[in-house]
This record gives structure tokens, sequence and C-alpha cells, in this order.
């Protein structure tokens, strides 16, 4: 069973879908929780802000991924989700989704291995985060996310959201992108990055 068939017939039935258009928020920290959202295409963006304003991204999530799991175990949501691109997402009710998984062990295991993937990822942006250098964080971002070819990067949303997750202000990532591509260690293809020197 693949990461995107956990989801049992039952739950899929009961699913509601909703439309968003960018920078609108699905659910706020501390509002009800309702559920496990899919994101069928666009991306949104998991965050907290601080007493600054200053937003910390904690994940940005994209068409097929899944957000909002630890609500199925919480009362209320823990941070904010918002739309950076138009997107459309699918809720499943919690209470359909917990019986499904108490009554199919193997649905539950797989649903166990996607959050175990979700923590393998989080390691791997805690570890991007600790490097101080903008040019290494992008090298590390590119290393980890380099395609099936072995050079193409393609990124999941804007240059501005991409410099959210690295913890970058856009103008630091716009200069750092800058310099690589002036020093041909990569060039800039539309909405991808191709890497031309070993990273």
């Amino acid at each position: 069973m693949t990461a995107t068939e956990w989801l049992s017939p039952t739950v899929r039935a009961a699913a509601t879908e909703r439309v968003l258009a960018p920078g609108q928020t699905l659910f706020h920290s501390g509002s009800k929780t309702a559920g496990l959202y899919r994101v069928v295409s666009g991306t949104v963006r998991l965050a907290r802000t601080d007493r600054s304003g200053r937003e910390a991204v904690l994940h940005t999530a994209s068409a097929g991924d899944t957000l909002a799991e630890a609500s199925l175990f919480s009362s209320t949501y823990h941070c904010d989700a918002i739309a950076t691109t138009a997107a459309t997402v699918r809720l499943y009710p919690k209470a359909v989704l917990l019986a499904e998984l108490r009554r199919d062990p193997t649905r539950a295991e797989a649903f166990a291995a996607t959050l175990a993937q979700q923590v393998m990822t989080l390691r791997t942006r805690l570890e991007r985060r600790n490097i101080h250098s903008a040019r290494d964080r992008v090298r590390h971002f590119l290393a980890v996310n380099v395609g099936a070819d072995g050079r193409t990067v393609d990124l999941p949303g804007t240059l501005k959201a991409l410099a959210a997750d690295l913890g970058l202000t856009h103008e630091a990532l716009y200069r750092t992108l800058a310099r690589m591509a002036a020093d041909g260690e990569i060039k800039r293809r539309g909405s991808a990055i191709v890497v031309r020197k070993s990273i």
C-alpha cells in the first residue's frame, strides 16, 4: 500500500473540498479541529507568527501532501494554515478517519509510515536551518530535492515561499541565487533550478 492509498473509500466518501484564494486562511491556531486535509492543487503553508509579527513557516504542503495530521489527536490547531497560491484542499473529517484507522490495522500502519516520512523530512529541514551560510542552505536544499536527472530541482511554489521555508529573507535568497548563477553553479529555468556544478 502506497502513501496515497491509506485513505479508505469510506473516508474518501466523507470528504469535502474547499477552494482557497492566495493568502486565504484555511484555519487559525487555536481554532477547533475538523480533521485532516489533503492538498489537491496549489500550495498551503503552515506557519506561526511571533510577537514581533515575523512569520515562521513550519511546513509547505503541495498537491498530494496531507496537513494537520496532529489535529486528529488535538482539540485545536497549533498553527495557521494559509494558501500560498490558489489552492484546493480536501477535508477528511476527524471522527470518520479515526474510526477507519481503528477498524483497519493495515491502513493505520500505512498512515504511520506517512507520518514517519514526515518526521524524516522535518529533521532534514531542521538540519538545513542550522546551516549558517545562505549559499550552503540553498546547496543543501538543492541536493535533497534534485530530480531523477541528478540536476534539476522543480520548485514547489514561489521564490518568496522558498525563502520562508529556508529561513531566509526573500532578498537574501534572490542575492544568493544570483551569485550562484553568476558563478556558473546553477542556472534558472522557469520554475526550476538546474545544478551545473556538483554540490
